[in-house]
């Protein structure tokens, strides 16, 4: 990506820049015939139209959430959830928003405050989809700037019934403004020997995020989990390392979020000045073995 001599030399010079572009052509179509027939497009969400994101397909996060993070998440709100052009924009904005979980006599970080100062979104696929391995890919964009947290993730269906970490998580794609560069996937599962959750994850370096759309993706099966960007995997994880029996979260059916975060511990304070930023998904798609 990061990226004169005689006419005789010049002409030998074209000629192979040409046969190495149809080497690299013809090697490129061969993978994508391979992946074609390695697995079959079984969901997948274009943002072909214009509005809301397709209430079939996907449902909101209401309120503060998790991670004692700023923004407020609200439902169904043009502002912050937007389709169109093809692409869909997860707007994260600096505004007074009213809290409709406010309570006066609450402690809670999520009910203290009457408004928020920041709003977002987080729309998932719980309740309409899940999936159980296959290949779960997402082109997008990313935003940028202190506090910005984009993420691109999974919880195990079964989040309401036995909590988180039990239920698993798998982050295909999660990025803080504050590390410019850096691409994160973990997997964070509870402690099949004793109390408490574990993580297992990697990064991987890439400019331009902010300026181009890339490719953030999965291929999970009932042994590993790979993941990729831009189609080269940088990390796998041993399912059999949340546990050998029936338990393992990484076993059983997942959904899937998309959510732009803002501020809390790990990607810091919120930098105003870039505020509003966005989100863009161009597609989400999932296949499974042929």
């Amino acid at each position: 990506m990061n990226q004169q001599n005689s006419a005789a030399t010049k002409n030998i010079f074209l000629f192979n820049s040409k046969l190495l572009f149809v080497i690299i052509f013809l090697g490129t179509v061969s993978l994508n015939a391979q992946n074609k027939e390695k697995w079959k497009l079984v969901w997948k969400e274009e943002f072909s139209y214009t509005g809301l994101p397709d209430p079939n397909k996907w449902s909101y996060e209401v309120g503060h959430i998790r991670n004692n993070e700023k923004q407020y998440y609200t439902n169904a709100r043009e502002k912050n959830a937007w389709v169109s052009n093809g692409v869909l924009a997860i707007t994260g904005r600096k505004e007074n928003y009213i809290n409709e979980f406010y309570s006066k006599e609450s402690a809670s970080w999520k009910t203290k405050d009457s408004t928020a100062q920041y709003t977002s979104a987080s729309i998932n696929t719980l309740g309409k989809v899940s999936w159980k391995y296959g290949r779960i890919e997402v082109k997008a964009k990313l935003p940028y700037g202190g506090g910005i947290w984009p993420a691109i993730w999974m919880m195990g269906t079964n989040r309401s019934e036995v909590g988180w970490p039990i239920c698993g998580e798998i982050d295909i794609m999660e990025f803080v403004g504050n590390q410019p560069k850096d691409i994160y996937a973990t997997t964070h599962f509870p402690n099949p020997n004793g109390e408490g959750n574990k993580s297992n994850g990697n990064k991987v370096i890439s400019d331009d995020l902010k300026n181009d759309f890339h490719l953030y993706a999965i291929e999970w099966n009932n042994q590993t989990i790979d993941v990729f960007f831009d189609n080269n995997k940088y990390h796998t994880f041993s399912i059999d390392l949340a546990g050998l029996g029936t338990d393992n979260p990484f076993r059983k059916p997942f959904y899937l979020l998309l959510n732009l975060a803002m501020g809390a511990n790990w990607p810091g304070p919120i930098d105003d000045s870039v505020v509003p930023q966005q989100f863009l998904v161009d597609y989400v798609r999932v296949y499974e073995k042929r």
